[in-house]
């Protein structure tokens, strides 16, 4: 298949963080490509028009503004407008290494599907929590490598990160009215029409995660109330490794309570040994003792997070037999 990219990019209020990633456009070993930027209805002084207008001499880029609709809406604006037969969707707060489309383009032509994800990577210029919080959200100890295992059979690809075939989104309509869990959504829906995902380890970007770890803990508590949701609204989709980062929530709040009244101390000892593990291993592949001393809180953050947002949506589906709309309205608000 002759492969024609169009790369769709909403942004929201991050004009710098588009430069940056145009700028790693420019770069790219193969440059047969068009970026089209859609701007989510950005503050007069957030806008990223002026940016976009300096790279239109380097890249073929079309800049549209719309009201704002989120960020699920905006990428079905970029692609209705593409001119590609191959949509490669990015979040405004990615960088790209200067093998992206090449790796994409010789991964599909050898092996085509309709949709991929690609990985996301910590840039050497990140700051430390950054890179504390790319290693929990990817490493196999925390997450179970989820978010980029080249062994998963059916990959579910992010938004930041992800392909999709103008066949595809045809057939699917592209991204629903969702806030959280909208491109988790359309995987599954990929899947119902008979469409394959893959993914791309080479096809890895550098996610910067502009937050703190109080907008890490909200980003995870989303994420954790979708995932129920998403189980809801697909039966037979749900796994037993969602429920890890609430068991490890439940687990360490017993085992504090069991050691605080002198009941048992195996609980607080299983957890330090886990943590311990986590830290080295994270030392290893980071290279870093700063970044590991980060990791730990991070990782509490991320599954306290989760773990928190997963048993409220439990909770509220499945034993109070709330609508998701009526449970969780500002995640179908958009």
């Amino acid at each position: 298949m002759d492969l024609h990219f169009s790369i769709i990019i909403p942004v929201y209020n991050r004009p710098q963080e588009v430069a940056e990633l145009l700028h790693s456009l420019c770069e790219q070993e193969d440059m047969d490509f068009e970026v089209i930027v859609v701007e989510d209805g950005s503050s007069p002084s957030l806008k990223a028009d002026q940016i976009c207008k300096k790279f239109s001499t380097q890249l073929n880029l079309t800049y549209y503004f719309k009201p704002n609709s989120g960020a699920g809406q905006s990428r079905n604006y970029g692609m209705e407008r593409a001119s590609g037969n191959y949509f490669i969707i990015l979040d405004s707060d990615c960088i790209l290494p200067k093998t992206y489309l090449s790796a994409v383009r010789e991964h599909l032509t050898a092996n085509y599907t309709d949709g991929f994800g690609g990985a996301d990577a910590a840039h050497e210029s990140f700051s430390v929590l950054q890179k504390a919080i790319n290693y929990v959200m990817t490493s196999v100890l925390t997450t179970g490598g989820i978010r980029g295992n080249k062994a998963l059979k059916k990959f579910q690809p992010r938004s930041f990160n992800m392909g999709l075939s103008k066949k595809a989104f045809q057939t699917t309509g592209g991204f629903k009215k969702m806030t959280v869990g909208e491109d988790i959504d359309l995987s599954f829906r990929l899947w119902q029409a008979q469409f394959e995902t893959q993914f791309i380890e080479t096809a890895y970007v550098f996610h910067k995660r502009r937050i703190s770890w109080g907008k890490f803990f909200r980003q995870t508590n989303n994420f954790g109330a979708a995932r129920p949701i998403l189980n809801f609204l697909f039966p037979g989709t749900a796994k037993v490794t969602y429920w890890f980062p609430s068991l490890f929530v439940l687990g360490a709040i017993f085992a504090l309570l069991a050691a605080i009244f002198s009941l048992s101390y195996l609980g607080i000892w299983l957890l330090l040994g886990y943590l311990c593990l986590v830290f080295i291993h994270s030392a290893i592949t980071t290279k870093s003792l700063s970044i590991a001393v980060y990791v730990v809180p991070t990782l509490f953050v991320m599954f306290f997070g989760y773990g928190l947002g997963f048993l409220r949506s439990f909770v509220k589906l499945q034993v109070l037999r709330q609508s998701p709309k009526k449970s969780f309205p500002k995640m179908f608000d958009v």
